[in-house]
């Protein structure tokens, strides 16, 4: 790959913090993490398994926990970037490397890795609820298929909305949802012929 071609990646803006990130990486080569270039930056990983990583953007620096919500963050120094997205990233910012403090960060990266050796993860949350219009208006008009529907475990119902609802086009939620009403009715689970 060119070396140009790149530019172009947010996270790219590396270059205002060529020399910080520098001193980031000497801290960070301490520890046994290894280092590896995903999404177009460092990302260190301990046993095939992200841990941290690291970049520059336009008003700070950040290491990044990837699975920094198992952190005891006790110097309350990180923050989840995007509070309703990001479940388990947490970023630690910077704005001059004289707020890095070497002693610190080593701390909270060998408290990650000792996360990541006890397999510490988060397990997919309980599946949000889905909502489907289309297949609800249907539901409306017929109370005899709202009735049906009520009868499925949660389970099953999430099935029906997620297979409805996955469909990038309108159209398709129709034909979707025409697919699935005689099986509501007819109480068979979307995936019961496979199961």
């Amino acid at each position: 790959m060119e070396p140009d071609s790149d530019k172009k990646h947010v996270w790219d803006k590396i270059n205002n913090w060529e020399e910080e990130l520098l001193f980031l990486k000497s801290i960070i080569d301490k520890t046994e993490l290894v280092e590896t270039i995903k999404w177009g930056g460092p990302i260190y990983v301990y046993n095939k398994r992200n841990v941290i990583g690291i970049g520059g953007f336009k008003n700070y620096f950040a290491i990044w926990f990837l699975n920094g919500v198992f952190l005891k963050d006790e110097k309350k120094r990180l923050i989840n970037a995007q509070e309703d997205k990001t479940k388990s990233l947490r970023q630690w910012r910077f704005i001059s490397k004289s707020e890095v403090n070497e002693k610190e960060v080593l701390e909270y990266i060998a408290e990650a890795i000792e996360n990541e050796k006890q397999g510490k993860v988060i397990k997919p949350s309980k599946k949000e609820t889905i909502v489907s219009e289309l297949l609800q208006k249907e539901m409306d008009q017929s109370p005899a298929l709202a009735e049906a529907f009520q009868k499925f475990s949660p389970y099953k119902q999430y099935e029906f909305l997620e297979y409805v609802e996955t469909a990038k086009q309108e159209k398709t939620k129709l034909s979707r949802i025409e697919k699935v009403i005689p099986m509501i009715l007819g109480n068979i689970g979307l995936n019961d012929k496979y199961r």
